[in-house]
């Protein structure tokens, strides 16, 4: 012992054992990490920068493999929309920003945790530009919350564990890592995973602005979004609306449904276009916006966001969906603690007589037929339960009329317009939801954009229904053309020579195509009852209803 300047000091030979923690491997630790984060399903499509991580998994561990970047990334896409936390990807270097960047663009649009690592070349030659050489974490950046390529070989670890927090957070999102592959091989001392809170409640005062708006307003209406479900408010927001007995419409263009179908306070679906969605929320002098963008708008039909003098109200959980609203007063923060605060604080109304919302009219059981006649048929034998993951856009507005399903999270669609989501996310969602039946309605165009993941479902025994529309043309752009006058002397409109049930069968998959209105119930029966994935190719006849929910009588934009 020694004292100095009235400290004292130990002094005695110092032991590295004693002091230092043990050492293991970069993939060791990371491995032990995965575990401790959940995050022990794999999806991938491997190359060469990937092999050293990829090598002796551990046997806990599962790999899905994926025959496309698309397909893998969107398998964890699904996966991680099924389960509410982030999903692990390992793509393969340079590709994984090209070929996995539409799943990225899906997950920053639709707030989808994953944690996506992509292999890069060895760092000792980085400095040659060799062969792989990777420079994706710019390519990616605009799309995810973060990237990175972590400058110590040391620091990989702790450089996933920050990417998942991150991933986390609302608004929640994609995180992206470049690795380079010698890395896996040095040696880091260990990290185990911490608790990070992931519920930021929004501002008391500005919900009493809210409040007192409601108890003065003499119509008041709610618009649900997507985000109600990332924040499990589905149950606060059906006991908000009661107690308002307010009417509820859905966002336009819904990535998710976040209101039960059937409740009789619901109006239906918003439509896609300033007036058109102003003129449908006219008769409302307070609207509250619960967990979507103000307004989500496709083609440009001029007017105002909202009525001048309705008081506009939007609570999100994205600081860039509040920042980027056209009108109205917005506030950040968790829906579910949202709807809670203002249901317990806003004034409870009397419940008014409404027309009771009817159903629709039944499609005739036309040859070829309508889509709003598959949707209509499916809906009498799809299970009560079941989860709808959708890339039909040309018939968009058919299923909306008629599919109707009351439990939370029955329902995913493309957030962006970027096709190749429904197929992977498809088989995502039910390895996560294995309980649950997946059925993907999917255009014979929009199927061909990562028709690989059929093999996977096949695979991963994922027993999905796929519903195939096949009209033979991207009569989406088609039913656009009508809409903005431009017209269809258009070329590639046309998608002829496409045999669908010889490609699923190809992968492995039992397909069957229906021609006829009388044949569709009886394959649908079959698909539901076999405990395997299946195909059904269904011909239908031309112009279906798309997303717009707009004809040519809603003044449409003139292009010349």
């Amino acid at each position: 012992m020694r004292a100095i300047d009235g400290i004292t000091f130990a002094f005695g030979i110092w032991n590295p054992a004693e002091s230092e923690p043990a050492l293991s491997t970069v993939r060791e630790i990371t491995y032990h990490l995965l575990r401790d984060l959940g995050m022990t399903v794999i999806f991938g499509n491997p190359g060469s920068t990937e092999l050293p991580f990829l090598r002796d998994m551990p046997a806990d561990f599962r790999y899905v493999l994926g025959l496309h970047e698309r397909s893998a990334a969107g398998m964890a896409l699904g996966y991680a929309l099924a389960t509410g936390r982030a999903a692990f990807a390992n793509l393969h270097s340079i590709a994984s920003s090209g070929n996995g960047l539409s799943t990225l663009v899906d997950a920053w649009h639709g707030h989808v945790p994953l944690v996506v690592t992509t292999g890069q070349q060895d760092r000792r030659q980085l400095l040659a530009e060799p062969f792989l050489v990777s420079r994706a974490v710019e390519t990616v950046r605009p799309y995810v919350k973060w990237a990175s390529e972590p400058l110590r070989a040391e620091d990989v670890p702790a450089t996933i564990a920050r990417a998942y927090y991150l991933a986390m957070q609302p608004p929640r999102g994609p995180v992206f890592l470049s690795i380079p592959m010698d890395d896996w091989t040095h040696q880091c001392a260990p990290l185990a995973a911490r608790r990070v809170s992931q519920s930021v409640s929004p501002d008391p005062a500005a919900l009493d602005e809210i409040v007192r708006a409601l108890n003065s307003s003499r119509n008041p209406v709610i618009v649900t979004g997507s985000q109600i479900e990332e924040d499990q408010g589905w149950n606060e927001t059906v006991a908000l609306a009661e107690h308002l007995s307010a009417d509820v419409y859905q966002q336009p263009i819904p990535p998710r449904w976040a209101f039960p179908r059937r409740h009789p306070l619901f109006r239906g679906s918003l439509l896609p276009g300033q007036q058109p969605l102003a003129d449908q929320l006219a008769a409302y002098d307070v609207v509250v916006v619960l967990g979507a963008p103000v307004f989500l708008y496709y083609a440009h039909v001029p007017g105002h966001p909202i009525k001048p003098g309705t008081k506009l109200f939007q609570v999100t959980n994205s600081p860039l969906d509040a920042a980027a609203a056209l009108a109205g007063t917005s506030l950040v923060g968790n829906l579910a603690h949202a709807a809670r605060y203002l249901r317990e604080h806003a004034e409870a109304r009397k419940a008014t007589a409404r027309p009771k919302r009817s159903e629709p009219a039944q499609p005739a059981p036309e040859y070829p037929m309508t889509p709003g006649y598959l949707f209509s048929v499916l809906n009498q034998v799809i299970p009560p339960n079941a989860i709808v993951c959708e890339e039909c856009p040309s018939s968009k507005g058919d299923l909306d009329r008629h599919l109707f399903l009351d439990e939370p999270g029955s329902f995913y669609s493309v957030p962006n317009g970027v096709l190749g989501f429904a197929l992977p996310a498809a088989v995502g969602l039910q390895l996560g939801n294995p309980k649950r039946r997946v059925v993907c309605p999917v255009g014979d165009g929009s199927i061909q954009y990562s028709i690989q993941a059929l093999w996977s479902a096949v695979q991963y025994q994922a027993p999905v229904v796929f519903i195939v529309l096949v009209n033979s043309d991207y009569s989406a752009l088609k039913s656009f053309c009508d809409f903005t006058q431009v017209g269809r002397n258009v070329h590639g409109m046309d998608l002829p020579g496409i045999d669908i049930v010889k490609i699923a069968q190809g992968y492995g998959m039992t397909a069957t195509h229906v021609e006829r209105p009388e044949e569709l119930q009886p394959a649908l029966q079959e698909a539901f009852a076999s405990p395997e994935p299946r195909l059904i190719s269904v011909t239908v006849a031309k112009g279906g209803q798309t997303c717009m929910g707009m004809d040519q009588s809603v003044n449409p934009p003139k292009y010349s």
